[in-house]
């Protein structure tokens, strides 16, 4: 059944995320935002090409996602780059907090968009890839690009 609530409209992507990391395990949670952020995000005026989350206290926090101002916005406007407190449950921080600290991991954003009224994000626990790993990466998405292609004709 279609339900009208659990519709997906994706906002932004973080590209470069994938290329750059080696996605472990994805988790979705949810974000807070003030009221001209949210009118922002349904415009798509954001970037998370330099975000990053981090476990602070009891809680994730997302760093530099830029959401840009809201251009009918008034003296009550956001900050475009604050810090921004992600909403997940206590248990699942703590164990991807853990995770980070113990196998020198981080915690990226990968895609920001919202599930029927609700702004998500998709965060990754991701490992740093080096540039040998990159083209490596590169070379078996082209082979797999040709061998599909190549089972089309």
């Amino acid at each position: 059944m279609n339900n009208p609530d659990r519709e997906i409209i994706e906002v932004a992507n973080n590209r470069r995320a994938r290329r750059n990391y080696e996605v472990l395990e994805s988790l979705e949670v949810g974000i807070a935002l003030s009221g001209t952020e949210v009118k922002t995000l349904r415009i798509g005026k954001v970037s998370l090409d330099e975000a990053f989350v981090k476990l602070e206290g009891d809680g994730l926090w997302l760093y530099n996602a830029h959401i840009a101002e809201y251009e009918a916005g008034n003296i009550f406007n956001h900050d475009p780059i604050r810090p921004r407190r992600l909403l997940s449950r206590k248990r699942e921080a703590l164990k991807l907090g853990q995770k980070v600290k113990v196998g020198g991991l981080t915690i990226i954003p990968l895609r920001l968009y919202f599930r029927g009224k609700w702004a998500k994000v998709e965060i990754a626990l991701a490992k740093g890839r080096k540039l040998h790993d990159k083209r490596q990466a590169i070379k078996d998405r082209e082979s797999k690009r040709k061998l599909r292609n190549l089972g089309k004709r």
